[in-house]
């Protein structure tokens, strides 16, 4: 702790140092400097970032494809996947195409995805609803505890 000096004096402490004289906080009134090897401080720097960054959790979106003629075994399949990855902490994007005269029926297409939603109740909730978007139905789910 040498206290507040001039610009030189500090840089030529430094230098008797063998170390670089490093800016910590730039906006503090007077600046702070520190008298250290700058590769090691870099080094420090890029190590804690790293471990941050190890340390977040990253969600994932997951699809699922359905169609309004899938059959009930079909759909149980599909409703344990979207339950494993609700479980798994990822959001889950249920996507129903429609392809001929099924647009003359998409309300068969709505009962199928608000099943699918009651049947997550206790696992998940809707971040969208579902909805038609051109000739497919989206909706999106995610884990109840999870933030939208």
């Amino acid at each position: 702790m040498l206290g507040v000096v001039g610009i030189k004096e500090a840089l030529a402490k430094a230098e008797e140092a063998g170390l670089d004289l490093v800016e910590v906080s730039p906006n503090a009134e007077p600046p702070v400097c520190k008298i250290l090897d700058y590769g090691k401080y870099k080094y420090e720097q890029q190590k804690k970032a790293n471990e941050a960054r190890k340390k977040q959790k990253t969600i994932d979106l997951k699809e699922v494809k359905i169609r309004p003629t899938t059959e009930e075994h079909d759909y149980q399949v599909k409703l344990r996947n979207v339950k494993r990855f609700l479980s798994a902490g990822n959001k889950v994007k249920v996507s129903m195409r429609f392809r001929g005269r099924e647009m003359a029926h998409q309300d068969v297409g709505m009962k199928l995805m608000e099943r699918m939603l009651g049947d997550v109740e206790g696992l998940g909730k809707a971040d969208m609803g579902p909805k038609m978007e051109g000739r497919q139905m989206i909706m999106v789910l995610s884990a109840e505890g999870q933030a939208v």
